[in-house]
């Protein structure tokens, strides 16, 4: 073997600007390939993030107007979400896993000492933290306790935090929202730079003390399972329309009624087009590898028409046609993988700098860039398929110039160029 590796050593010596200049267009292949995919990479992280711990499994319930007559009612009606309608859901349909509600009130000024923000206040049942993905930095969300007995806590975020309390433990302590007082349980983790403040309070509490204990919430969402082709799911969703429409009184077809927002099915979408976005990255990729490829394998057969004479003298001294191919596959796949190597390193090298330097901007300009663009790095799946790329890509480049050498006839290869 080490006879082998220095024999291709001098080869390489013996023509440098060739191999450099071959080398290159392999590097520059796998350098491209890496950028395009971690581009896409970073493109899907980004959108992705948008959901991020929110449920993809979750259906949104809106209540719309009606766009049809139906049974004496003139169309143009307003159909709003109840607190009846939590338990038909629950109670009727077996594929729904989880069932909670929102309702958002008017924004209104709360106070804590002497300091004082302006807040919007959202309703929630505590489902509403695992299907929305809440996250908490202290304390705890809503829970059934706080919704039967109507009770007056309060889920602050990081910004309401920072204004109202500073640097003091703001658990325990009660604020006043508008005109009722609210004890803090909790603090939702976000960032602490964002100007506006939202706050969960119990949905029970919400609607007795804004609503006059209407019974009425903005949105209901529901978790399903069991629901695996898309047919399952329109079905299910049909369904799901006609028995509201029975409840509310308008056409069981009028999907104007109530709105359904799938996230399940915006999910699919976005997953179906970042494949289609990362099987025409892989080609353009693999494109510009190929011409790296072509231009080794021209390299290796202008080679091997130089050492003609030398393999002839091999062959003649009893070299197998398989050593002969062995030498040639050998170079043809180190130039390509030591090369490519190069290449991939510099690519990673500069998607791991765009990805420092984005984390390193400040929080507005981070967050507005992190909704379409996070994290463009490569994970290790993507390094083994680069690596197996650049094996391949030797083993191609180096084959049809191993036939021509390893079937060259001994005697017309001594008299090549006498």
């Amino acid at each position: 073997m080490r006879e082998l590796l220095l024999e291709i050593w001098t080869s390489v010596r013996r023509n440098k600007l060739r191999t450099f200049l071959t080398g290159f267009s392999v590097a520059w292949g796998i350098f491209m390939l890496v950028i395009l995919l971690g581009s896409g990479n970073g493109l899907k992280n980004g959108v992705l993030s948008n959901f991020g711990d929110y449920a993809t499994n979750s259906i949104d319930l809106f209540g719309g107007r009606t766009s049809k007559a139906y049974m004496g009612y003139q169309k143009g009606r307003r159909i709003r979400m109840r607190n009846s309608d939590l338990e038909i859901l629950s109670r009727e349909f077996p594929e729904i896993e989880q069932v909670a509600a929102n309702s958002w009130y008017n924004s209104v000024t709360v106070t804590y000492d002497k300091e004082f923000t302006t807040a919007a206040l959202r309703g929630s049942l505590p489902k509403i933290a695992e299907i929305e993905g809440v996250k908490l930095s202290a304390g705890r969300f809503i829970d059934e306790v706080d919704i039967a007995e109507c009770r007056k806590t309060i889920v602050i975020d990081e910004p309401m935090r920072r204004v109202l309390f500073k640097d003091e433990d703001p658990l325990g302590k009660q604020v006043k929202a508008g005109n009722s007082v609210f004890t803090v349980i909790g603090v939702e983790k976000g960032d602490v730079q964002r100007n506006t403040s939202s706050c969960y309070i119990p949905l029970t509490t919400g609607q007795l003390l804004y609503k006059a204990n209407n019974p009425e919430v903005n949105n209901i969402i529901i978790t399903v399972q069991g629901i695996a082709t898309d047919e399952a799911m329109a079905a299910f969703e049909k369904r799901l329309l006609r028995r509201l429409a029975a409840e509310h009184r308008f056409a069981p077809d009028d999907e104007s009624a109530i709105w359904i927002a799938n996230t399940l099915e915006r999910y699919k979408s976005i997953m179906v087009v970042f494949a289609g976005i990362n099987l025409f990255v892989w080609i353009i990729g693999l494109g510009t590898l190929l011409a790296g490829i072509v231009g080794v394998s021209n390299i290796m057969l202008v080679t091997i028409t130089e050492r003609t004479s030398e393999f002839g003298i091999r062959k003649a001294l009893g070299a197998r046609p398989a050593s002969i191919i062995r030498l040639i596959l050998t170079e043809s796949v180190l130039v390509t993988a030591v090369f490519g190597y190069m290449g991939m390193v510099l690519g990673v090298a500069v998607m791991e700098i765009v990805n420092h330097l984005l984390k390193q901007a400040p929080g507005e300009t981070s967050d507005s860039i992190g909704n379409v663009f996070l994290n463009p790095t490569l994970d290790l799946g993507i390094a083994v398929s680069a690596t197996i790329v650049l094996v391949v890509a030797g083993l191609i480049a180096g084959y049809v110039p191993a036939r021509r050498a390893a079937r060259l006839k001994t005697i017309d290869a001594l008299r090549y160029n006498k």
